[in-house]
């Protein structure tokens, strides 16, 4: 077992970022851990656009968490999108009680229209890919006729100014396709443990990293890192 100060692939904040936006601009998957003091969770993190249906398998059988498909705030915007909660009238959308943060990032669901049941790995497969290619050109896209709405992908909202806003997966994922000049929409999936029915710990995400050649980076890794490029 690797120890819980492990980071796979990062020497230096400057290493564990290159080599995370590397990955994404070549379709691959990032495991990314967020900050104790907030979920404390790793989420397996891959660029929208190139999703297959075996990465689809991978997220449910590996991961198991929900598969959720992160746009940036400006795509969203485009697409009609708000946060569920502005949607929903209903009493439980008012005064939420999450711990971790101050709202949710959660927008509607979808499928495409070509998908039959949209849950199987290849019609998801579909659905999220064909997200990931209308977040090239937002402004060219009809949402409506090309996605059905309810379905079964989620769609997450990023906040206005990504991480200074807000340093959740949804921000990080889309920060990190920004950096790689792909569309800004990214799958999040968060990494469970069966044996004990919570979240998988840092390092057995860093051991799967590892055997997996996956890059491994933290919520501060890339906070520090693409604030200060920023700046």
């Amino acid at each position: 077992m690797l120890p819980d100060n492990y980071s796979y692939r990062q020497k230096d904040p400057d290493s564990g970022v290159e080599s995370a936006v590397e990955a994404f601009r070549n379709g691959d998957p990032v495991m990314i851990h967020d900050a104790a003091e907030r979920e404390n969770e790793v989420d397996l993190v891959y660029p929208a656009y190139s999703v297959t249906p075996s990465d689809v398998a991978r997220l449910r059988n590996d991961a198991g968490g929900l598969i959720c498909v992160a746009l940036s705030y400006d795509v969203a915007e485009a697409f009609g999108l708000s946060f569920v909660d502005e949607m929903v009238d209903h009493p439980a959308t008012t005064d939420t009680d999450i711990e971790y943060d101050d709202r949710s990032s959660f927008s509607l669901t979808v499928n495409h229209r070509d998908t039959f049941t949209g849950v199987v790995d290849n019609d998801r497969a579909l659905t999220i890919s064909a997200l990931g290619d209308a977040a090239r050109a937002p402004a060219r896209t009809d949402f409506a006729a090309e996605f059905d709405i309810p379905g079964h992908v989620h769609l997450l909202k990023a906040a206005p100014n990504l991480l200074a806003d807000r340093q959740g997966h949804t921000e990080l994922g889309i920060a990190l396709a920004e950096r790689a000049d792909i569309p800004p929409a990214a799958v999040v999936c968060e990494m469970l443990d069966d044996r004990t029915g919570g979240a998988l710990s840092r390092s057995n995400a860093a051991s799967y990293a590892a055997e997996n050649d996956f890059v491994f980076i933290d919520e501060s890794t890339i906070i520090d890192e693409l604030t200060h490029r920023s700046k």
